[in-house]
């Protein structure tokens, strides 16, 4: 097997002058980069990756961790991040961990270990103060707000966007709203915000116009069938145009309002309204963020979609 010491040998130069052209160091003069690549060229030379993550204190590789798999928030924001990554040059690693603190914990400290040069942190269920602990480790940026801890952020101002739908219905003169919302709120900051707003702006009391659990477009369609018992029911407000999508399978948009989240082809193609976060734009903002010496802290701003 070619090794660098081979390189150099061939080359009439020394093994750091090849391990300069092997890390794009910039300063080899051309004539020396271009007779060693000739070499490596001919000689069908491999580079020992690890070797050169070792050099150079960098892989080039990121973990991004996910709560699932096959959800088209995550699927938002990842692809926002693989565009920035690919741009720069790096591997992204997904990691789905379903919520599952022991799955988290493995992956942190992964990290911890050197696994990857940082993490994104799309969605997770461990507290702020267990991630925080591992940032002398490695570079971290959570994808939401991370109030007074010293961890990156980018986040939605998912408050405001929720005040503001709920107060245009208002104002457009609907009264009987119902709201379907995924995670509880004792696990998720989001729905807890999203519930807030909508018992301060619409008013209402009434427990039963609120459908939980709901993620996928099955689960709009099973929600759909349930909001289909209530007389008068005028708008409902959804956490994803997916979701919106099932229940339009038991409503029709000429009788009741549907709104989506996030701005998906289905809300494009069945062309109601949707609140969207630009999670993309999060994705490739959190993935410059990794790179900061400080921690930074970016809001991305909402866009409500009113289509007719």
């Amino acid at each position: 097997m070619t090794t660098i010491r081979d390189i150099a040998k061939l080359s009439g130069y020394s093994v750091s002058t090849v391990s300069r052209v092997l890390n794009n160091h910039p300063y080899v003069t051309e004539e020396k980069r271009k007779k060693i690549l000739n070499i490596m060229e001919e000689l069908d030379y491999i580079p020992n990756i690890k070797a050169r993550n070792l050099s150079s204190g960098r892989s080039k590789h990121i973990a991004v961790m996910i709560p699932f798999s096959d959800h088209p928030y995550t699927d938002k924001i990842v692809s926002g991040i693989l565009k920035a990554a690919f741009k720069s040059g790096y591997k992204v690693t997904l990691l789905p961990t379903n919520y599952d603190l022991a799955i988290e914990k493995r992956y942190l400290d992964e990290l911890a270990a050197k696994a990857w040069d940082g993490m994104i942190i799309t969605s997770k269920k461990s507290s702020f103060d267990i991630i925080s602990k591992y940032l002398k480790y490695a570079p971290i940026v959570c994808c939401e707000d991370t109030g007074d801890y010293p961890i990156s952020c980018v986040s939605i101002d998912r408050g405001k966007s929720y005040h503001d739908l709920f107060t245009l219905l208002i104002k457009q003169g609907y009264k009987k709203i119902g709201l379907t919302v995924g995670r509880p709120e004792k696990d998720s900051a989001s729905t807890a915000i999203v519930l807030e707003a909508y018992r301060k702006i619409i008013g209402s009391t009434d427990s039963s116009l609120i459908f939980r659990d709901c993620r996928t477009y099955e689960d709009g369609i099973i929600a759909g069938k349930y909001f289909s018992q209530f007389e008068d029911l005028e708008a409902i407000v959804t956490n994803g145009d997916d979701v919106a999508a099932g229940i339009l399978q038991t409503f029709s948009l000429k009788d009741i309002t549907v709104i989506g989240e996030e701005n998906l082809l289905s809300s494009q193609l069945l062309k109601f309204p949707t609140v969207d976060h630009h999670l993309d734009q999060c994705g490739e903002a959190s993935f410059h963020l990794l790179f900061k010496n400080e921690p930074e802290t970016i809001l991305v701003l909402h866009t409500y979609i009113e289509r007719k």
